[in-house]
């Protein structure tokens, strides 16, 4: 696959994605403990099969991109920057998977505060790794434009 275009896909995926967990940080976890406790679980199932729909398609293309312009270097990228995006967009998998999942899985069976609040903290980690990967994708995008 061309380098460029895989550039563009992900600084558009990267973006996207810091975009929106700046908003599900701000806005939509901490409104979680506004929901009604007796409708909760329904609110929180939808919610969580909305957010796949929403998420799914560019977090993979934001991983495999990230991935593949190890192998497709553009030229005049530096190494270190690919890999620095690599290595953010596995970090938000990892993250995804092994904390911010199954901390939604606890909130399946009924709102609990101290499982929210705990969701709102560890969150900051994808916070600080989709804008690390935006910002990182910019750099790539400027090595290329300064060529």
């Amino acid at each position: 696959m061309n380098p460029k275009m895989l550039v563009l896909v992900a600084l558009a995926s990267s973006c996207f994605m810091t975009g929106l967990i700046w908003f599900v940080q701000v806005v939509h976890y901490p409104l979680f403990e506004r929901v009604d406790q007796a409708s909760f679980s329904t609110y929180h199932a939808e919610h969580s099969r909305l957010t796949t729909f929403v998420v799914f398609v560019p977090m993979v293309l934001e991983l495999l991109t990230s991935l593949l312009l190890l192998v497709e270097r553009p030229a005049h990228v530096s190494a270190w920057l690919l890999w620095a995006g690599a290595i953010l967009a596995g970090l938000s998998w990892l993250s995804t998977g092994l904390i911010q999942v199954p901390l939604h899985g606890r909130l399946a069976s009924g709102f609990n505060l101290s499982t929210q609040a705990l969701l709102v903290t560890t969150n900051w980690l994808r916070c600080i790794t989709w804008t690390g990967h935006c910002s990182v994708c910019l750099g790539i995008v400027w090595q290329m434009l300064r060529s």
